[in-house]
C-alpha cells in the first residue's frame, strides 16, 4: 500500500484511508461541532414529538427518554472511538466497509438514508404544522408549506460546508438558548406553585393525575419505538469528523457532553412539563412547550416558541441532508450507490446525494397532501427502522474493530467505550426488542410488517450493484 494510502493512527500505527473521503474542506471548527452535537440531541423529536407521548404515557416519558438516551449515548460513545481511530466524512459507511465488507457498507449506507429521508419527510411535516400554528398560514394547505420548507433548506445546503455549520450553529444557540429560557421559567413557576390554566404548577399535578404511570407500565414500554426518533441526530458529529481539521481535540469533548444534554434537555424538560400542565392537558399534533405557554396567556410568549421548534425541524432536515449527501457519495465512489450522487459542486459539497434526498422527501410532500394528519407517524416509525439499522451497523462496526484490536491488527485509542463488548452486545438486543415492540402499536405494526419487503429489495438492490463494486475504495491492505 503507497505511503498517500496509509495515515497514522498512533505512534507505531497505521490505518486504512477510504477514497471518498478525498476532496472535502476541513471548513468546520470547534465551535461548529459543538453545536452540531448539541442539535443533534434537541430535534423534533422533543419538540414536537413529546407532546403526543406526554398524552400517551403521562411522565414517565421521562423514563423512556433516559432509557433510549443511554442507548443512544453508547451508540454515539463506540461511535466516537471510531472517528479517533480514523476520521471519515463517510463515517458509519467507511467503517462498515472496513469491517464487514462491501456489504456492510451498503446495508449502513442504505439504512442512514432511509433514516434521513423519511426523518426529512417528518421534519417538513412538523415545519408545516408549526406553520400552521399562526393564522396567517391557516388557509395554506400543509403539503404547500412543506415543499417551502423543503426548498429553503436545500438551496441553502448546496451552498458550502461552511454555511452548514453556521446554520446549525445559529440553529443551536436558538434552540438551546430558548429552552434553557424555558426550563428557567418554568422551574421559578413550579417553586412558587403559580396556576396555570386552573391548575398550581409543582409535583402534585404528577401525583393528583395518576402519579408517575398514570397509564401504566405498558404504555411506556410500548413508545420507545417512537422516542427512539427523537435521538435520530446523535451520529451526524461521526459525518462531520470528516470536515474537521482536529477531530481528535474536538470529538471528545462534543461526544461526553451529550450525555448531560440528554438528561437536562429531555428528562429534565418532560418532568417539568408535567409540574406545569396535568399529562392530559398535552396532546399530538401540538408543542408541548406551545401547550404551556399558550395556557398561561404570556402576550407573543407561545408564538416565540413555535417559532423555536419550528427552527428545530428546519435544523434536522437541514442536517439529514448534509449527511446523506456525505454517506451516499462514499458509497457512490464504492459502486454501491447511483454514480451521480458522487458528484460535488465547485464548493465541495456532494450536491447528487443531497438531491436525490430531497426527491424522496418530496413523496413526502404528496404524503402531506393525502394523509395530512397521519403523515408524521407514518414516516415516523420507517424512520425509527433507519435509525435502529444504522445505529447498529455503527455498534457492529465496532465490535469488529475491538476484536481485531484485542489480535493486534489495529490500535484503540485512549477515548474507549467502556465495558466492551458487552456494553455493545446489550445494545444490540435493545434495538431487537425495539423492533418487537412495534408489533404492537397500529402504525408500527404495517412497518413491521413491511420489513420484508424492504429486506427484499436490499437484497435485490444488492445483486444490482455487486457487478459494479469497487474494492480499491478502501485500501485496506
Amino acid at each position: 500500500m503507497s505511503e498517500s494510502t496509509l495515515q497514522a493512527n498512533e505512534p507505531g500505527g497505521e490505518r486504512p484511508a477510504d477514497a471518498g473521503d478525498a476532496g472535502y474542506r476541513k471548513s468546520l471548527k470547534a465551535r461548529h461541532i459543538n453545536m452540531i452535537a448539541i442539535g443533534g440531541a434537541m430535534g423534533t423529536g422533543l419538540f414536537l414529538g413529546a407532546g403526543g407521548r406526554l398524552a400517551q404515557a403521562g411522565p414517565a416519558l421521562a423514563l423512556a427518554y433516559a432509557v433510549c438516551g443511554v442507548f443512544a449515548f453508547f451508540v454515539v460513545r463506540s461511535l466516537g472511538e471510531l472517528i479517533l481511530y480514523r476520521p471519515s466524512s463517510g463515517a458509519f459507511v467507511s467503517y462498515s466497509r472496513e469491517f464487514m465488507g462491501e456489504k456492510g457498507a451498503y446495508t449502513a449506507g442504505w439504512m442512514h438514508f432511509l433514516n434521513w429521508s423519511t426523518t426529512g419527510i417528518a421534519d417538513i411535516t412538523a415545519i408545516a404544522l408549526y406553520a400552521h400554528y399562526w393564522a396567517l398560514f391557516t388557509p395554506v394547505p400543509q403539503w404547500v408549506l412543506a415543499l417551502i420548507a423543503l426548498a429553503i433548506v436545500l438551496a441553502l445546503n448546496m451552498v458550502s460546508v461552511k454555511l452548514f455549520g453556521e446554520m446549525e450553529f445559529w440553529f443551536a444557540i436558538i434552540k438551546v438558548g430558548a429552552l434553557i429560557v424555558f426550563m428557567l421559567v418554568g422551574i421559578y413557576l413550579v417553586v412558587t406553585g403559580h396556576p396555570i390554566a386552573g391548575h398550581e404548577a409543582g409535583p402534585s399535578l404528577i401525583t393528583d393525575t395518576g402519579g408517575f404511570f398514570p397509564a401504566g407500565v405498558l404504555p411506556v414500554v410500548l413508545i420507545m419505538q417512537g422516542v427512539v426518533f427523537a435521538y435520530a441526530s446523535v451520529e451526524l458529529v461521526g459525518v462531520a469528523a470528516g470536515e474537521t481539521e482536529t477531530p481528535e481535540k474536538i470529538m471528545p469533548k462534543a461526544i461526553n457532553s451529550i450525555m448531560w444534554r440528554i438528561g437536562i434537555f429531555y428528562v429534565g424538560s418532560v418532568l417539568l412539563l408535567s409540574m406545569l400542565l396535568p399529562w392530559t392537558s398535552y396532546k399530538d399534533g401540538e408543542s408541548p412547550f406551545v401547550t404551556v405557554l399558550s395556557s398561561l396567556g404570556v402576550p407573543g410568549a407561545s408564538d416565540v416558541m413555535n417559532l423555536v421548534v419550528l427552527t428545530a425541524a428546519m435544523s434536522s432536515l437541514n442536517s439529514g441532508l448534509y449527511s446523506t449527501g456525505r454517506t451516499l457519495r462514499s458509497m457512490s465512489l464504492a459502486g454501491s450507490a447511483p454514480k451521480f450522487t458522487g458528484r460535488m459542486n465547485r464548493n465541495q459539497v456532494p450536491y447528487g446525494g443531497i438531491l436525490l434526498t430531497s426527491a424522496v422527501c418530496v413523496v413526502g410532500v404528496g404524503l402531506n397532501a393525502v394523509v395530512p394528519e397521519e403523515a408524521f407517524e407514518i414516516v415516523l416509525n420507517f424512520a425509527s427502522i433507519g435509525i435502529l439499522g444504522t445505529w447498529a451497523m455503527i455498534v457492529l462496526s465496532h465490535l469488529l474493530f475491538v476484536r481485531k484490536a484485542d489480535r493486534g491488527e489495529v490500535r484503540r485509542p485512549h477515548y474507549r467505550l467502556p465495558l466492551s463488548p458487552y456494553v455493545q452486545i446489550a445494545t444490540l438486543a435493545f434495538f431487537a426488542a425495539i423492533v418487537v415492540l412495534m408489533a404492537f402499536d397500529d402504525i408500527g405494526r404495517i412497518t413491521v410488517l413491511a420489513l420484508p419487503v424492504l429486506l427484499v429489495a436490499f437484497v435485490v438492490g444488492w445483486f444490482c450493484v455487486r457487478g459494479r463494486i469497487d474494492t480499491s475504495a478502501m485500501d485496506n491492505e
